[in-house]
């Protein structure tokens, strides 16, 4: 701190800047073996109900992938149609109440299937710095490329506009909480988006024949999502 006989120049100077501050914070993006150290530790039922999961979104976006198609209209004229990839797409994952390993799953996969180069994830960082173990873990199984430690609103910004140590992305897509859709709302003049989604609202319609634990289960998968769901 400047004293009171300090002179204007050690006054304007004292102030830290942005710069001085940044070199001290951590890295944001976490490194390829913390990913593969979740992985490794966690639980052998976790890790293959993740691994079927993924297969499972993988087998089914496979075969939802569209096709070029062309036609000829006249003799010599050709109309056609013909989907190319993106070159890169950003994944939220949500963490700050909860983990959500699939909702990384469910951005990611569908994104490596239809051809995406680049797949980068967001994801809160827990008390550790780093997000939770299963959304490293659910990143190296599903195939992501690249994961930061950063959530919010801030990590919507950085994915749409890109920053020194993150690229741009050509599309965000995930779930969170109303400062991530409101963002993504924002962002959307900047970025394509996927849609902004709101609480969820669930209703069950069931007979005697339907297994209760069914019902229950997407009933909680639902009314975790936030503390304003219906179910």
């Amino acid at each position: 701190m400047p004293t009171s006989s300090a002179s204007p120049a050690t006054s304007r100077s004292s102030r830290p800047t942005i710069g001085a501050c940044c070199s001290i914070a951590a890295p944001l993006e976490v490194p390829y073996s913390e990913w593969q150290r979740a992985r490794d530790a966690m639980a052998p039922e976790l890790r293959a109900a993740l691994e079927r999961t993924v297969r499972n979104v993988r087998a089914a976006h496979s075969a939802f992938l569209p096709v070029a198609v062309e036609i000829e209209t006249e003799p010599g004229i050709i109309v056609g149609r013909r989907p190319d990839p993106l070159q890169r797409v950003g994944v939220y994952a949500p963490g700050g109440r909860a983990a959500y390993p699939s909702s990384l799953i469910m951005g990611v996969v569908p994104a490596k299937v239809a051809g995406v180069r680049d797949v980068i994830v967001c994801s809160p960082a827990s008390s550790s710095g780093q997000p939770s173990d299963v959304v490293l873990a659910a990143a190296a199984i599903a195939g992501a490329d690249r994961l930061f430690a950063i959530g919010g609103a801030g990590a919507i910004a950085a994915m749409a506009h890109g920053t020194n140590s993150m690229p741009r992305v050509d599309r965000v897509v995930g779930p969170g909480n109303a400062w991530v859709a409101e963002a993504k709302l924002q962002c959307a003049g900047a970025v394509a988006i996927d849609s902004p989604a709101g609480p969820s609202e669930l209703l069950v319609i069931a007979d005697a024949s339907v297994d209760a634990r069914t019902v229950a289960h997407e009933l909680l998968a639902q009314a975790e999502h936030d503390p304003r769901a219906a179910v």
